[in-house]
């Protein structure tokens, strides 16, 4: 452990946090920053300097494969771990790993040529770790998120040390976009779900579970050094003692606030606030396997007995907005549904009669107790009670909530927070958590990524935006917004919130 990280870690207020949102893929971002040159702290920026984020999202480990959650993809992808491909705050697919694509006039074979690049253990990057780190990403063990789509591989190869070729079922628009999600591990590593061994610009130098981690800078990096001295992401439990945090100094930025009433508090005392694009959806996600919400009638009396704009109003004081489908509005396939489903008491009574329910019933929802989603949980009970359906709330941890309702699939009803962008194809995996079965939406799905033409898979995906709204086979609250505050002097802070994704090597600090 480096002396930065101990006078750091010693000077901050110390909080067992659980990890935030599931993550259902892996990475994106990159570009977009907060501009500046340290001139708001009256110097220049000092590229020794340490960085600590103060975050909620901690990772239930630190393997994408093995889940992690969305903390995982905040810290190591981009900055500690890295793909052939990443994928920029504006949704743009770049290469990293890749120094070169070639693609075969049928689109069934992709050849990659390797850059140079080092593992922080010393090992150099070989075509065999890439194939490995495919192989394992879609493996029986792996539960990762873009698994399902990434099972499209049929061979992975390799041609030399520094060739891959990769053979694919049937063509895939989508393939180098979702490789942006695939980490390039050692193979040589073992088990990685407490350590770590990729080829980004930062190292793991310290672990501990409830409290942080910390990242120094990999002095072998291929390409440029970061623009600071190494992070440490700092871990808090509570929102306030977050913030505190900040105020104090203990923290530099915070990569999410979740309350809206601080901010007024944070411009006063002269922090930025930073204001970006989010993916991340707040969720009442039904069981759709069992009774009463394998009826599309119950699941819209349900989502029509929700004022989601007062929802909103309380929870983010005007920002955000609201969707009525998984599709925000940065991505191709989105159309405006927000008012597909109307907040209408009336037609949710008339919805519940039809459904055989004239007298309500009783369900309960399965809530983790990080963030807001508690919050919601009782916003949610108060209005359900207006139309006869009692709500028993059932307040779990967020490693509870993965292996309960992730895994098992032992709920009815649950509250959660999905972070990633293009995350619609869930709705066509009836093995997904919530179990939505629609054969047209699988079919769609599937020949979306078998386009010929971007128009085509836009069109395609964008019929499945409607069916899945039609169908209420959730309840989409609202869509966040994606704010971040940081110290005075601060700069090059990733403004976007695509995916969790936070590459913090830009980050400077006078």
């Amino acid at each position: 452990m480096s002396s930065r990280f101990r006078s750091t870690r010693l000077g901050a207020a110390i909080a067992v946090a659980t990890a935030g949102l599931l993550v259902l893929a892996g990475c994106a971002a990159g570009g977009g920053s907060a501009s500046g040159d340290g001139s708001a702290s009256g110097g220049a920026s000092d590229p020794q300097a340490e960085i600590v984020v103060g975050s909620q999202n901690e990772p239930t480990n630190l393997d994408q494969i093995f889940g992690g959650s969305s903390g995982v993809t905040e810290v190591f992808t981009g900055n500690v771990y890295e793909g052939l491909f990443k994928i920029t705050d504006d949704a743009e697919v770049e290469p990293l790993l890749a120094a070169e694509t070639a693609v075969s006039d049928d689109g069934l074979t992709y050849t990659f040529t390797l850059r140079d690049a080092t593992f922080h253990s010393g090992k150099a990057l070989t075509a065999a770790d890439v194939v490995y780190s495919l192989e394992r990403f879609i493996g029986d063990d792996s539960i990762a998120a873009r698994k399902r789509q990434l099972s499209v591989i049929d061979t992975a190869t390799a041609v030399d040390d520094s060739t891959v070729e990769v053979t694919l079922k049937q063509p895939s628009i989508s393939f180098t976009y979702n490789l942006g999600y695939v980490w390039v591990v050692n193979s040589e590593a073992g088990d990685l779900t407490a350590t770590a061994d990729g080829t980004g610009p930062y190292e793991l130098a310290d672990y501990r579970k409830g409290d942080s981690i910390s990242l120094d800078v990999f002095p072998d990096y291929w390409a440029d050094a970061p623009a600071n001295g190494g992070v440490v992401y700092q871990y808090y439990a509570d929102p306030t003692a977050l913030n505190n945090a900040l105020l104090t100094g203990a923290v530099d930025l915070v990569t999410s606030q979740a309350n809206p009433d601080s901010l007024a508090e944070f411009e006063a005392a002269g922090f930025q606030i930073i204001e970006g694009t989010s993916t991340t959806k707040e969720l009442l996600a039904f069981n759709d396997r069992v009774e009463p919400f394998n009826d599309v009638k119950v699941r819209k009396a349900i989502y029509s007995a929700i004022d989601r704009q007062k929802l909103l109003d309380a929870i983010w004081d005007g920002r955000g907005q609201l969707i009525g489908s998984m599709v925000p509005p940065s991505e191709p396939w989105y159309i405006d549904l927000a008012d597909n489903n109307p907040y209408d008491p009336a037609l949710s009574a008339q919805l519940l009669t039809e459904a055989g329910y004239a007298g309500g019933f009783t369900f309960s929802i399965k809530t983790p107790d990080s963030g807001v989603h508690s919050t919601v949980a009782e916003f949610l009970k108060s209005e359900l009670a207006k139309v006869g359906i009692t709500v028993d709330i059932e307040i779990i941890t967020d490693d509870q909530w993965y292996q309960q309702v992730y895994t098992d699939k032992d709920f009815q009803a649950t509250l959660q927070g999905h972070v990633n962008d293009r995350d619609i194809n869930f709705y066509g995996n009836p093995d997904f958590y919530w179990g939505y079965d629609n054969a047209d939406v699988q079919r769609w799905l599937a020949e979306s990524e078998a386009a010929g033409s971007v128009e085509e898979q836009t069109a395609l995906i964008r019929q499945v935006n409607q069916q899945i709204s039609d169908d209420a086979a959730s309840v989409w609250l609202y869509l966040n917004p994606q704010l971040r505050v940081a110290a005075p002097g601060v700069t090059g802070v990733p403004e976007n919130g695509l995916n969790s994704l936070f590459y913090v090597y830009g980050i400077q600090k006078a």
